[in-house]
């Protein structure tokens, strides 16, 4: 439905000569989903914060959607929607919980769009609360970072916290492997970007909308804001050095761009976003 109106509205704009000849852009939108809830009895032994550190101990599992002229993007794949089944908070082994109350699904549906109509989709990692309806987006292109294909179809997947039955159909003919940056729409203003440590192929996605102003979406290269003040690697990260080496990478990137960073499960942080029908842009 959202691409039929699209194209209506491009051939209006040419018949009734309005086109110039230069290209012209239609605003980006950024919608900001809910993906699900992380509960803690305590963070030390996963993300290497003391208990008298934070009060923090919910964690938001975001999910968002972009929409650009040429297509719609979907950033992070939030918990599996077979989660939503089950009412309330789900006791995982360890001292933790997770709980979703909407599927994604369900949250797109006032903006007239199903999974189905998505075109691309990306994945800051293959973590099971990133990927949950990875195979769920049965239409959209996967863009998938080289070093992270390889480890999460491996033959023998050995990254604790990748469940290969929750992404295992992005091993499509349609996949679009990428090494580097990557500029998904070919304007500049929405680009990935590599900040490997947490995961070998951990990514950023850089956002440049109109009126918000940059932007950057965190993944889990930051997790928690007491984290980033700190200066601390989370303690599943598979490789510190190389996490240290990102953060900088993106603070200086930050500090260049002006850009906003918007770290990943701060539930705190996400109870002040717009949520759908309202976006950025």
């Amino acid at each position: 439905m959202k691409r039929i109106c699209l194209t209506f509205i491009s051939a209006v704009f040419i018949i009734t000569g309005c086109a110039s000849d230069v290209p012209q852009k239609t605003s980006l939108k950024l919608y900001v989903l809910n993906g699900g809830r992380l509960n803690f009895d305590t963070l030390a032994p996963f993300f290497g914060i003391a208990d008298d550190e934070t009060a923090v101990r919910d964690m938001i599992v975001p999910s968002y959607l972009i929409v650009h002229e040429k297509g719609m993007l979907l950033w992070e794949g939030g918990l599996p929607s077979t989660l939503a089944d089950s009412a309330g908070w789900q006791e995982m082994s360890g001292g933790w919980r997770m709980r979703l109350d909407t599927t994604i699904s369900e949250q797109l549906k006032p903006l007239d769009i199903s999974l189905d109509d998505i075109d691309y989709m990306a994945f800051s990692h293959f973590h099971f609360d990133h990927v949950g309806i990875a195979n769920e987006v049965k239409n959209a292109r996967p863009i998938l970072r080289n070093i992270q294909y390889e480890t999460a179809f491996a033959d023998s997947v050995t990254v604790p916290g990748f469940s290969p039955e929750l992404y295992n159909a992005l091993d499509r003919p349609e996949k679009i492997i990428i090494e580097g940056e990557y500029d998904v729409f070919g304007d500049g203003r929405v680009r990935l970007m590599p900040t490997p440590g947490h995961t070998p192929g951990h990514q950023v996605l850089f956002l440049n909308l109109e009126e918000t102003g940059p932007l950057l979406l965190s993944g889990d290269l930051f997790v928690l804001r007491v984290g980033r003040e700190k200066g601390r690697t989370l303690t599943c990260d598979m490789d510190t050095t190389t996490s240290r080496q990102s953060m900088t990478q993106i603070e200086a990137l930050l500090e260049t761009t002006g850009a906003s960073l918007w770290i990943g499960h701060d539930y705190e942080h996400y109870q002040q976003l717009k949520k759908p029908p309202l976006f950025y842009q």
